[in-house]
């Protein structure tokens, strides 16, 4: 049975995804909210994050997503250092069409034609698991190449940011996979898959 694409993404209520953990995490564009993510803390985010992170068996990153974790998980000792030693543990997969620095252990960059590097991961892993990466995430979906998307939308409205579904891409159907959940906070986890690839309309009568 083949590997499934998880991809795990923390949103506003807006859409913007633009550098949600840290202020300096991604200013491109002149971002100005980097770290609106942290004082929302809520349990039932940090639960599923966890849940997550314990199946997964490989990451899936973008370039920038991948030096930010390249630069920061390998000397992390801290509180929820078994982030840490999962994250070192299992392999990382990079894409890029430049050529980053893969010295952090188990990394290798991943084949140029998306498709056939997805389809192989598939053969190789159970679950791999795409953090962050808006960008390359931006891809898969656009392509169909995943099989859940886990969405945390944030009550929260920035503006200007990343997005997932831009305004002049392409349009796509998504199936709810499951019913929404909401954080005591008023984060609300959107689970999804793939939907038509063509997007239907109509009217009502």
């Amino acid at each position: 049975m083949a590997g499934t694409i998880h991809i795990d993404l923390f949103s506003t209520l807006d859409g913007v995804m633009q550098a949600p953990g840290a202020r300096d995490e991604d200013p491109e564009g002149g971002f100005a909210y980097g770290g609106w993510q942290a004082p929302i803390d809520d349990d039932a985010v940090g639960e599923d994050v966890m849940a997550g992170i314990g199946r997964m068996d490989a990451l899936l990153l973008g370039r920038r997503t991948y030096d930010i974790f390249a630069a920061y998980w390998p000397m992390y000792e801290g509180p929820g250092s078994e982030i840490a030693r999962k994250f070192n543990a299992i392999p990382k997969y990079v894409a890029s069409r430049g050529t980053p620095d893969l010295s952090w252990q188990g990394s290798q960059l991943l084949g140029r034609d998306i498709p056939a590097a997805v389809a192989e991961l598939r053969e190789r892993h159970d679950e791999v698991h795409v953090v962050g990466s808006v960008d390359f995430a931006r891809t898969l979906v656009a392509e169909g190449l995943f099989d859940v998307l886990n969405l945390w939308v944030y009550p929260v409205v920035l503006g200007p940011g990343k997005r997932l579904f831009p305004e002049n891409g392409p349009a796509r159907g998504l199936r709810l996979l499951e019913p929404p959940a909401a954080g005591p906070q008023g984060a609300l986890l959107l689970r999804y898959g793939p939907g038509a690839a063509e997007v239907a309309t109509g009217q009502f009568d």
